[in-house]
């Protein structure tokens, strides 16, 4: 969760990897720290806190030298502090990290046999201490590098630098992703392409267990077993990978209201102009063979599945499992003939979630994933991948990733059940049509804003907030609290509205706001029996609905969000618009930091 940079370059290093690092700060900021060489002699800066702070030290401290690494930091062992940022320093060798050494105690208890004992409280530390022993053994830098990465276990992205080594840097990948960079008589090196994007367009993955010898005349990469191979370069599309505000106060709102046109791209993707047959790359997926499918993710990607769930089930008819991908490997589930496996994951980097994927590798019939980033590791892995076509998701909120999550995981059910005969010709393209209208759906939700702005503004002076919501609104309640809690601290759960009186229905008084999911559906009569009892106790209604809803249920209601009629298949793409602005604008009264809140990082690349 941590993000990395290097550069073998031929101008000042220190301001390319700030900048760099600026772009990769959503993944950590509780401190930052770069390391060059200049002239032969090692030296690094580091700071707690935001990237600013390592700005401001390098003004008073500067830090010259061609050659350098860089980093920002989720902690993991060790709290926040400038003896505990990265770079981390031991004699002739600095070193940055992303991930987890597990058995950094043995080898400490090793080093320190020889004399040789930790100053910080990071796994991290261990690493370089290690190297340098080698080194001091007469060791060649490289070498010593990779005998290091030999003793490692658990996961890693790893970059290098030595004293006396200006034109030298090793990196390594083992669970955690990190690519390599190449330009005009540079090197680069990065947790992913959006920190290199502004250095270059020529980007070379490493894959699984491989090391890399990086100097300026290009690269030598070795696999986990120490034979050389060659790994191909890709080119990257910079406007993919432009990170800027375009005029909004934070990435979250920029990114909410560019939901409508990503999710036309994803539409347009899938769908032909002419046509309500969904169109799948490669060989696609043939839903006929299908007798199950297992759906697993984390955290917002895995209320996407659940949502998906009731639509697999009731157009296709495919009995689906949803499981939180850290959980799934554990329980070491069965997994039966004629199963397909499916991940979901923005960054397609999710440590919990490819571990799940490796799980199901030769067991499933198929691995299809659905990710928005098609070079990540889990699309690769995968026998077939979709990208959802979000574009680059700075805030760590994740919003629009999550609307095109649903939208292409709504076509793929729609493919499913043409497949298998479960829904007719003109269902398929009444579906289709409500699909191709939903962006402009969207918009009018957005146009919202101020209402639900007010909203929030009551909303930010509770210490609790329930999220009530039934069928296809269930699990877009869930994820509304998960928003709430995210980024405004405010403590949010949310229940299946029929569960309200098994519990949790002892906790409603003056005091709680309770925000009602509740388009005028199916199930809409009983969401309004579940809200009545709310009120008898007093509770404090937010009812999110349309105007026939709003229009029989909002007698006694504390307030009403507005939203536009729609297909109910998707109201819950829809309805996720009033659930993230509530969560913004109650941040923002609350004076929260919205684009990067306490103790989260938006790339899990962890367990």
């Amino acid at each position: 969760m941590c993000g990395i940079v290097g550069v073998l370059g031929s101008h000042e290093a220190a301001p390319i990897l700030v900048e760099a690092l600026k772009r990769l700060e959503y993944r950590g900021y509780d401190s930052a720290g770069i390391a060059t060489v200049n002239q032969g002699t090692l030296d690094r800066r580091r700071a707690v806190g935001k990237l600013v702070n390592l700005s401001d030290l390098l003004v008073h401290e500067p830090l010259a030298g061609k050659s350098g690494i860089g980093h920002t930091r989720w902690a993991t062992h060790g709290a926040p502090s400038v003896n505990n940022a990265h770079p981390h320093r031991a004699g002739k060798v600095a070193v940055v990290h992303n991930g987890i050494i597990e058995n950094y105690r043995e080898l400490r208890a090793e080093l320190a046999e020889h004399g040789i004992s930790s100053t910080t409280d990071t796994d991290t530390e261990t690493v370089a201490l290690l190297t340098e022993f080698y080194m001091r053994n007469g060791t060649e830098p490289a070498t010593a590098a990779c005998q290091t990465l030999d003793r490692l276990e658990g996961a890693f992205a790893l970059a290098f630098l030595f004293e006396g080594e200006e034109d030298l840097m090793v990196a390594a990948r083992k669970g955690s992703p990190l690519a390599i960079g190449h330009g005009k008589g540079e090197m680069y090196v990065g947790s992913d392409a959006i920190a290199l994007a502004p250095l270059t367009d020529r980007i070379t993955y490493l894959e699984e267990g491989d090391r890399a010898i990086v100097t300026r005349a290009g690269l030598s990469i070795r696999d986990a077993t120490g034979t050389e191979v060659k790994r191909e370069t890709r080119t990257i599309h910079l406007d993919n990978a432009r990170v800027d505000k375009a005029g909004h106060k934070h990435f979250m709102a920029k990114e909410i209201a560019e939901q409508p046109e990503v999710i036309s791209e994803a539409i347009r993707h899938y769908l032909p102009s002419d046509g309500n047959a969904v169109n799948l790359p490669g060989k696609g997926l043939d839903f006929t063979k299908v007798q199950r499918l297992t759906m697993v993710a984390c955290g917002t990607a895995y209320y996407a599945c659940l949502t998906a769930k009731y639509w697999f089930e009731q157009l296709a008819r495919i009995p689906v499992e949803v499981d939180v991908a850290s959980e799934y490997r554990y329980r070491e589930p069965p997994v039966t003939e004629g199963t397909v496996a499916l991940f979901v994951s923005q960054s397609g980097e999710t440590a919990d979630t490819l571990a799940a994927l490796r799980y199901c590798k030769d067991k499933a019939e198929q691995i299809v994933s659905v990710i928005n980033v098609p070079e990540s590791s889990i699309a690769r892995e995968s026998d077939l991948a979709l990208p959802i076509h979000a574009g680059v998701e700075i805030g760590v909120a994740s919003t629009k990733a999550f609307t095109c999550q649903l939208t292409v995981l709504l076509m793929l059910a729609l493919k499913a059940a043409a497949d298998r005969g479960s829904i007719g010709p003109d269902a398929l393209s009444d579906h289709v049509a409500a699909l191709r209208g939903l962006p402009a759906a969207l918009n009018e939700a957005l146009d919202q804003n101020q209402a639900i702005r007010s909203a929030a503004q009551r909303l930010s002076e509770a210490r609790d907030v329930l999220f009530l919501g039934r069928g296809l609104m269930y699990p877009l309640a869930l994820e509304g609290a998960l928003k709430l809690k995210e980024i405004s601290y405010i403590h949010a759960e949310a229940y299946a509205s029929g569960e309200l009186k098994h519990g949790p229905i002892a906790l409603i008084d003056k005091q709680m706001p309770v925000v009602v999911m509740a388009p005028r559906d199916a199930l809409f009569d009983k969401t309004v029996s579940n809200m009545q009892e709310v009120m008898a106790r007093k509770g404090k209604v937010i009812l999110v609905s349309d105007d026939r809803g709003i229009e029989q249920a909002q007698d006694g209601v504390w307030t009403t969000i507005w939203m536009p009629r729609i297909h109910d298949t998707l109201t819950p793409v829809l309805y996720a618009i009033p659930a993230q602005l509530l969560a913004y604008h109650t941040a923002v009264a609350k004076g929260t930091d919205v684009d990067q809140p306490r103790n989260l990082a938006k790339s899990v690349t962890v367990e």
